[in-house]
């Protein structure tokens, strides 16, 4: 199975076909079916799809999924108006203090759908496009786990994060050894500013479709300056 170590990208397109025949979930294994991408593809020949979680915490084993957010996009066009997102009602309570920081109330979740009510529009909105996220422990892992709570079958997927792209031009290699020898401090790869730094303006933090859309403005930016649209997916899945 491919992990984010993995040397061997084009691993992805075999762990596809094979989940998609033997995933014991059907509704996994069509969306396996859906989405058997061909790791030489271009980058601007793949559709594409922003997906944000907001949490109640960082830890997938701990913590809970309280609403997702995700917008198709492509290179030349983002898809705001076929977004979609759901807020979410936990299986258990969450800590009060993490409301200040994705601010989902109790009563706002207690009233929402659960995540296996979701799930199956969640999968077809995403089938068949490259997921994008920042930061991509939280989408993956939160995922992962939340499949797990409600079926013995495992979902796992390609994705590209836009924070490891900003990482491999400002976290590696001789940009960060200049940074260490002048002893300055490592350069931000957060969201905002990531953003930032291709002029791209600031939008309201921890909304799940608002960052989704901010991940997608970001990831165009990114190819604009730093790669081609020929550049094969390969060369920028995790």
């Amino acid at each position: 199975m491919p992990t984010k170590t993995n040397p061997d990208a084009h691993a992805w397109r075999a762990w596809l076909q094979a989940q998609s025949q033997k995933n014991p979930d059907p509704m996994l294994r069509e969306y396996y079916r859906r989405s058997i991408f061909d790791p030489d593809s271009t980058i601007a020949d793949t559709p594409l799809v922003a997906l944000d979680l907001e949490t109640s915490g960082l830890d997938p084993r701990r913590d809970l999924i309280l609403s997702i957010g995700l917008v198709p996009f492509d290179l030349n066009q983002i898809h705001f108006a076929a977004r979609q997102q759901w807020l979410l009602r936990p299986p258990r309570n969450y800590a009060n203090e993490s409301v200040a920081y994705h601010h989902i109330t109790h009563t706002e979740a207690s009233k929402a759908p659960r995540f296996e009510s979701i799930v199956a529009d969640l999968l077809d909105a995403i089938a068949g496009r490259l997921v994008v996220v920042h930061y991509h422990p939280i989408e993956r892992g939160f995922l992962e786990r939340a499949i797990l709570g409600i079926s013995d079958a495992q979902l796992r997927f390609p994705l590209i994060d836009t924070m490891a792209l900003e990482a491999r031009r400002h976290r590696r290699g001789w940009r960060k050894r200049i940074r260490a020898l002048m002893g300055q401090t490592p350069v931000s790869i957060r969201l905002h500013d990531s953003r930032a730094r291709y002029g791209l303006p600031n939008y309201e933090g921890h909304r799940a479709v608002l960052d989704a859309l901010a991940g997608a403005e970001l990831f165009q930016a990114q190819i604009q300056h730093h790669y081609t649209r020929s550049t094969p997916i390969s060369d920028l899945w995790l």
